[in-house]
C-alpha cells in the first residue's frame, strides 16, 4: 500500500472515546483527567472524544464539559485533536453544548442523530446541520442507532456531507458492507466505532478509529493502524488478533465505560473507577475476568 492509498484523516488515525474520571464522591477529578489523556497520547492518540457516550455525557453538566476541554487542551496541547461531544435531543441544547466547547478550546465536535425521540431524516438532517452551523469547528458525525434509535441514513449522509465543516463520520453500525458503500459515495472520512471491527473497518478504507478497548490497548491501535498503512495485511491481521481478548474483556457486556474505567483503576492510571447513576460497578465475576484478561495480556504481573 502506498501513500496515495492511505485515506484522509482529518482528525488523525487513533482516537479513544476518553471516560471522564470521577473521584470517590463523584466529583470532577481534573488531574486524573489529564493524566490519563497524557497517557493515552503518549501511547500514539493524535485524537481524544470528551463527553461521548463513554465520556459519560448525559450525566456531566456543562460547567464539568467545559472545565475537562480546558484541562485536557492544557495537558496535550498540540499533539492530539480534543474533540467534544455534542449530543442532546434538545437540538437548542446541543447548540448550546456546541458552542461552549468551542470557546473552552475544543479542536472539534462530534455530532450524533438525537435519541430516544426518534425524529424524521429531515429532523435528524436539520438537528445536525443546526449543531454544525453554530460555531467554525469541524465535525465528526457520529451515526450509531443502537443508542440513538434512529441511523443516519444514505440520503441523508449525502446531503450532510455538503456542508463544509462535516468532514468525517464515527460508525457504530455494525454494518461495514454499508459503511463502506456510504464512505464512497459521500467521499467523508469514515472511523470505526466497534471496537470488535476496526480491522475489517480499516480493511475497508477508513480512516482510523475512535475506540473504548484504547483506554488499555492505545499502543496496539497505533501499531495496527501503521501496519495497515503501511500495506502489511498479514501482520495486522495477527496484531488485531492479539487484541481480541482485552477487546472481549472490555466490551464484551456492552458497558464499555464501566469496563475502561476498572482496567485504569487496576492499571494504577486512574485511583477511582467511579460511576454516576444510572451506571453502576462491575460485577465480582466480570471484575475477576477482567483482571485476568490484564494479567494475560502482559499489563499486569
Amino acid at each position: 500500500m502506498n501513500s496515495t492509498m492511505i485515506p484522509a484523516r482529518p482528525f488523525g488515525s487513533v482516537a479513544v472515546a476518553m471516560v471522564t474520571p470521577f473521584s470517590h464522591d463523584g466529583s470532577l477529578d481534573i488531574e486524573s483527567c489529564q493524566v490519563l489523556a497524557t497517557k493515552l497520547v503518549d501511547d500514539g492518540c493524535d485524537a481524544l472524544v470528551l463527553s461521548g457516550t463513554t465520556g459519560e455525557s448525559p450525566t456531566t453538566h456543562q460547567p464539568e464539559k467545559d472545565a475537562l476541554v480546558r484541562a485536557v487542551k492544557e495537558a496535550v496541547g498540540d499533539r492530539a485533536m480534543v474533540i467534544a461531544g455534542a449530543g442532546s435531543n434538545d437540538t437548542a441544547h446541543a447548540v448550546r453544548m456546541a458552542r461552549s466547547a468551542e470557546q473552552s478550546g475544543a479542536d472539534a465536535l462530534l455530532v450524533l442523530a438525537p435519541y430516544y425521540n426518534r425524529p424524521s431524516q429531515e429532523g435528524v438532517y436539520q438537528h445536525i446541520r443546526a449543531v454544525t452551523e453554530a460555531t467554525a469547528l469541524p465535525v465528526m458525525l457520529y451515526d450509531i442507532p443502537g443508542r440513538t434509535g434512529v441511523k443516519i441514513e444514505y440520503d441523508t449522509l449525502m446531503r450532510l456531507a455538503e456542508l463544509e465543516q462535516v468532514l468525517a463520520v464515527k460508525d457504530a453500525t455494525g454494518d461495514v458492507a454499508a459503511g463502506f458503500k456510504k464512505m464512497h459515495g459521500t467521499g467523508l472520512a469514515y472511523y470505526s466505532g466497534d471496537d470488535s471491527l476496526n480491522f475489517a473497518w480499516l480493511a475497508h478504507g477508513a480512516a482510523g478509529v475512535v475506540s473504548v478497548a484504547g483506554h488499555v490497548i492505545a499502543a496496539r491501535l497505533r501499531a495496527l493502524v501503521d501496519l495497515m498503512a503501511a500495506g502489511k495485511l498479514a501482520e495486522a491481521r495477527e496484531e488485531f488478533y492479539a487484541q481480541v481478548p482485552m477487546i472481549d474483556a472490555i466490551m464484551g457486556a456492552g458497558q464499555g465505560a464501566v469496563m475502561a474505567k476498572e482496567a485504569l483503576k487496576m492499571l494504577g492510571v486512574i485511583p477511582e473507577a467511579t460511576l454516576r447513576l444510572p451506571l453502576v460497578g462491575a460485577s465480582v465475576a466480570e471484575l475477576d475476568g477482567l483482571h485476568t484478561a490484564l494479567a494475560t495480556a502482559g499489563y499486569l504481573s
